[in-house]
């Protein structure tokens, strides 16, 4: 898990690492790193470094007296407006690297193996310098290399909307940990491939997290020598219409091939056949569950009527699209909500734009106004967990996710995990992780339940991760003549 930090407490704890190193110049150590990254991106040829009039100027100055490398390698600052960080300056010009003027970045820019952006920093606001907009424009259109200090210049480090105008990164290289920008959509479309350099500032604990593989692999519910389809976990499932079908087939599809050990389908007659057709395994009796889906392609079918019996049940809920709306004020403890920005919006009686504004903000007024897990879809999924006042962002996917029906598919995930007694803030983490990875096994327009199929090679390569021995258990002829 990586932590997000936000720019007031990086600050403060540089302010600390300063006063009790007061030997240490941390605008030097990142500078190194710049420098260093820089070199494996452009082995040869000249660089340009952009440089706005604050301290991420600084970094990129003296990085720009690193990579003169004693007059072997042209190095070119540009003042972007015409200000810069004083002691930066002066190291620069001292290594005899040449300033250039607007006039002389038109001119030389084509010439160019790599630009480094230290125009802004994490202090900056959204949009770049008019005066730099043409700048960017003409590094996009000449396809040039682009590493970004800190966050892309037209970013501001803790929103993760994308301006218009935006400096676009190849790499990134921040330091200590990531802002949202690099992690949330549409923003972190524009900082290319992030690296975190460790200055050895120690930062506190923070409550906005990013999922890593790492993390996918630790929590999945690995079964052991003496599962049984029950104890693997039982998911009662009532999804589907008369107007959306297949919602009641992609929502049973995720939950199958997330490994469910059993899937008990309460919807109706037509729909149970559609499902046994794709699905044989899937039973359509009643019994038990250990956790239960509701809601997904109810549309005008669903209720507080059909609704009721899962409430009364007592177990965790998956509650997904049309129930969402039929939701009691009380819920039963540890149910999960999956709405997309416009039906977080309609439960919480705002407009969507203030939900895409704020997704994390929204998403845990959510949680903590029905006590519950609320995993909000999109291109960034985000996790808030009111008893632990934390948010978690989910293992991006690709963009083409973006399909009708990945939500009934994911629903499906939720529900797996949720019965196989994971608690719902882990279980959504996982559902949305998993889904995304397998998404990027199956790059292309795939739909939503071939996506689901690719499920089960991500879980392999998970237990090859954590070392699981899901794997083993069987003895070949070569085994046994080996003992």
């Amino acid at each position: 898990m990586i932590g997000i930090q936000p720019v007031d407490k990086i600050r403060a704890a540089e302010e600390e690492f300063a006063k009790e190193n007061p030997d240490v110049n941390l605008m030097l150590r990142a500078a190194d790193a710049v420098a260093e990254l820089a070199e494996r991106m452009a082995p040869e040829g000249p660089i340009l470094v952009a440089v706005g009039p604050g301290n991420n100027g600084g970094d990129g100055l003296f990085a720009a007296r690193k990579l003169v490398r004693d007059g072997r390698r042209q190095v070119m600052v540009w003042l972007v407006t015409g200000k810069g960080h004083a002691q930066g300056i002066v190291a620069a010009r001292q290594v005899g690297i040449r300033f250039l003027d607007d006039l002389d970045v038109g001119r030389l820019l084509p010439d160019v193996s790599l630009v480094i952006d230290a125009i802004t920093g994490i202090g900056g606001r959204a949009g770049l310098p008019q005066n730099a907009q043409w700048f960017a424009e003409m590094c996009d259109v000449l396809k040039l290399p682009v590493l970004a200090v800190d966050i892309p210049s037209g970013l501001a480090a803790e929103d993760h909307h994308r301006p218009e105008h935006v400096l676009a990164a190849t790499r990134t290289i921040t330091f200590e940990a990531p802002k949202l920008c690099h992690l949330a959509q549409p923003a972190a479309s524009a900082c290319g491939d992030v690296q975190v350099a460790k200055l050895g500032v120690e930062l506190p604990r923070s409550n906005l997290r990013q999922m890593q593989r790492v993390d996918v692999a630790r929590w999945w519910p690995w079964p052991t020598p003496f599962a049984d389809k029950y104890s693997r976990g039982v998911l009662g499932v009532d999804t589907g219409s008369n107007r959306y079908p297949g919602a009641a087939v992609l929502s049973v599809t995720g939950a199958v091939y997330a490994g469910a050990g059993m899937v008990r389908f309460t919807g109706a007659e037509r729909l149970a056949d559609l499902v046994l057709r794709e699905l044989p395994s899937v039973t359509v009796s009643p019994g038990r569950v250990q956790a239960w889906l509701a809601g997904c392609g109810w549309s005008d079918e669903g209720s507080a009527e059909r609704f009721g019996p899962m409430i009364e049940s007592g177990v965790p809920l998956v509650i997904d699209a049309d129930a969402l709306f039929h939701m009691p004020k009380k819920l039963p403890a540890g149910s999960l909500l999956t709405p997309h920005a416009g039906e977080l919006a309609r439960v919480l009686g705002i407009t969507r734009r203030e939900v895409e504004d704020d997704p994390v903000g929204k998403a845990y007024e959510a949680a903590e106004r029905w006590e519950a897990t609320v995993l909000l879809k999109g291109a960034t999924q985000y996790i808030a967990n009111p008893y632990l006042e934390r948010v978690t962002l989910a293992i991006a996917g690709p963009p083409w996710s973006a399909q009708a029906g990945s939500g009934d598919v994911l629903a499906g995930i939720c529900g797996a995990l949720l019965a196989a007694g994971l608690e719902a803030p882990k279980a959504a983490a996982l559902a949305a992780s998993v889904q995304a990875m397998a998404a990027a096994k199956k790059p292309g327009p795939f739909p939503p339940d071939v996506v689901a199929q690719a499920i089960p090679d991500v879980v392999v390569q998970l237990a090859e991760l954590s070392n699981q021995p899901v794997l083993a258990g069987e003895l070949t002829p070569k085994s046994i003549a080996a003992e």
